[in-house]
């Protein structure tokens, strides 16, 4: 990776600093709207009801929207400016303290969002009326029809302030601490002849090296240094998952998956057809892990082979080679594509450098103000590396959508289900392209190994962690669980989704400390949104593969509409029913045909 030094990312064109004139201005601008918004809803909603004029709703209800839409863009537009700083920094005490007054201001709006969720629940009788008469109320029905629906899981309005307040010393500090101990955790580790000391994101990205040995002494190495911090971690997975339950009690929520299904704009019939599917499916994918365990010259693949890289063709990418390798891509898809990725790389959006302090993994996160994203990764120059680049270039083209369509900020409210379309799609444009190109089954083979290497760990893996996730709500129901529970229940998830397609003796048990979603309550089940995203990607390119170039504009359409309608009525305009099991089943049946072309290769 010497053509380019690794960027780091630019918010410079939304404010200077975080101690300079605009940020403070921005920071009290802020803090007049939250005010407005209070004495607005004291003033004049609080005094209307379901009886009240429908005109005079319709206006009421409008002028709400309108004062939401642009606080909400302000204070977005802030909460990512700080991120930007916390994400990629956890020793910046300046941000850290930015961040914790920022929590504390925008708390106020938090209160009165409540408030206003509750007020349009009592208005659910004439919503209907309110938006017939036109308006930002009409342009907004979507929301206005949601929020009503889901104030019935509303506790008191005191108890919501309470809980919001609380939340920033309870379930939002546990999510704080489990990101610092993950981004400030190194270890030394002797690599190309050196020692080395790596952040515990570059040590989790020895998954992909090529040399074995070093892939298993990351591996040995990683299990070591995640049990020095197993107990503070399990505090703050036991302080959220607590919290969760006893907050999802309090709301009359079924269960501990209810509200994430309502998140995600879907119903059970979806969710169950999805994993009754994706369950069928593992005796496939482990004919994968086999057939790459063969390739490896092995019986069974360890924890570590999992992202070995296979076949021959570059295995690290310069910086400069990966944007290359992906603008050509997306240019064969559509030039708004193309258009985006190239500002992404040559406006700095993107946030690719390992190092201490910044947070594993990857994220895309749009910023309101100046109508742009930034994308943060961990890049290490291998091939799911540059997967993943194409994969956060895929939200920020969903954000872009949005952006280009006019629409406001509570229309982009996209549930994660929907979220992932885009990145998947990018992510199949890339792995596409390189398999048409392949000129040799060797370079056949490492596009193949590539696509589903992902494939199996959205589908495999991301199963294994809402059984997980859904244990440890059970049992955090009765008790807390001790780190080496968690150890338990994340290893035998693994063994029940795996099965004899890995290496009973080498798992990965600690997979739950340093995946920061178990840690957000709001986030609660953010696993399976990745499996949808995947299938309904894949047989949106099944679509896409018939229809050609006239599909792309019919599917810009639809990102830009993702915060609008229910997941299946979204899907329903492509021709696909999703609470059907047959229509995961033929996605699936698009990735097999892969693995039997993967498992006939011999080198």
């Amino acid at each position: 990776m010497s053509e380019n030094k690794l960027p780091h990312w630019d918010l410079s064109n939304v404010f200077p600093g975080l101690e300079s004139t605009e940020f403070n201005a921005a920071q009290e601008k802020m803090d007049a709207q939250i005010a407005e918004l209070e004495t607005y809803f004291n003033e004049k909603l609080s005094k209307l009801d379901a009886r009240s004029d429908p005109k005079a709703l319709n206006e009421a209800v409008s002028s709400l929207i309108d004062r939401y839409n642009s606080a909400y863009e302000l204070v977005a537009t802030i909460q990512s400016y700080v991120y930007s700083f916390i994400s990629t920094d956890s020793f910046n005490k300046t941000a850290n303290k930015v961040f914790s007054e920022l929590q504390m201001r925008t708390l106020r709006l938090d209160n009165v969002n409540i408030q206003v969720r509750a007020w349009i629940g009592k208005l659910a009788p004439a919503i209907n009326q309110i938006i017939a008469l036109g308006g930002s109320a009409a342009q907004h029905s979507y929301f206005l029809k949601l929020t009503a629906e889901q104030s019935k899981y509303m506790m008191t309005e005191a108890e919501e302030n309470l809980a919001a307040e609380l939340g920033l010393s309870g379930m939002q500090a546990w999510s704080k601490l489990q990101g610092t101990i993950t981004s400030q955790l190194s270890v030394d580790f002797e690599l190309d002849g050196e020692v080395k000391k790596l952040p515990s994101p570059a040590l989790v990205n020895l998954r992909n090296h090529p040399d074995e040995s070093v892939r298993r002494r990351g591996y040995e190495t990683e299990m070591v240094a995640w049990e020095t911090v197993k107990e503070p971690l399990a505090a703050a997975m036991n302080g959220v998952k607590g919290t969760a339950n006893a907050l999802n009690r309090r709301r009359g929520r079924q269960d501990a998956v209810h509200q994430s299904i309502d998140d995600a704009h879907i119903d059970r019939e979806t969710l169950n057809a999805m994993l009754e599917a994706m369950r069928d499916s593992f005796p496939v994918f482990r004919r994968y892990f086999k057939a790459k365990a063969r390739h490896l010259g092995k019986e069974k693949l360890a924890w570590w082979d999992l992202f070995a890289p296979l076949g021959k063709t570059a295995t690290v990418y310069s910086w400069g080679e990966t944007r290359t390798f992906i603008l050509e891509n997306f240019a064969q898809f559509a030039p708004e594509l193309e258009d985006l990725a190239r500002r992404a790389f040559d406006q700095n959006w993107i946030d690719a450098e390992e190092r201490a302090g910044k947070r594993g993994g990857a994220f895309c996160m749009g910023v309101e103000a100046v109508k742009e994203s930034r994308i943060l990764t961990n890049f290490n120059g291998s091939p799911d590396g540059v997967g993943t680049i194409a994969h956060e270039l895929g939200h920020a083209f969903h954000n872009d959508c949005a952006y280009r369509a006019g629409k406001t900020i509570l229309q982009q409210d996209t549930p994660m289900t929907l979220a992932e379309t885009a990145s998947i799609m990018c992510e199949t444009i890339v792995y596409q392209a390189l398999l048409n190109k392949a000129s040799s089954p060797a370079e056949e083979l490492a596009v193949l190994e590539m696509s589903l290497q992902n494939a199996s760990q959205v589908i495999v893996d991301i199963y294994s962690r809402y059984l997980f996730e859904k244990e440890v709500f059970e049992r955090r129901a009765t008790a807390e669980l001790s780190a080496d529970d968690f150890s338990e229940i994340m290893e035998r998830a693994q063994k029940e989704t795996y099965g004899d397609g890995l290496d009973e003796r080498y798992l990965m048990k600690f997979m739950w400390t340093w995946k920061p979603h178990y840690y957000r309550a709001e986030l609660s089940f953010y696993n399976y949104p990745y499996a949808f995203g995947l299938l309904f990607g894949t047989g949106l390119y099944a679509i896409y593969q018939q229809r050609g170039a006239e599909f792309v504009k019919d599917y810009q359409h639809l990102l830009a509409s993702t915060g609008e309608a229910p997941a299946a009525e979204l899907a329903q305009r492509f021709g696909i029913d999703i609470r059907t099991k047959k229509f995961w089943e033929d996605s699936i049946k698009i990735i097999e045909k892969q693995i039997e072309r993967y498992e006939a290769i011999r080198l």
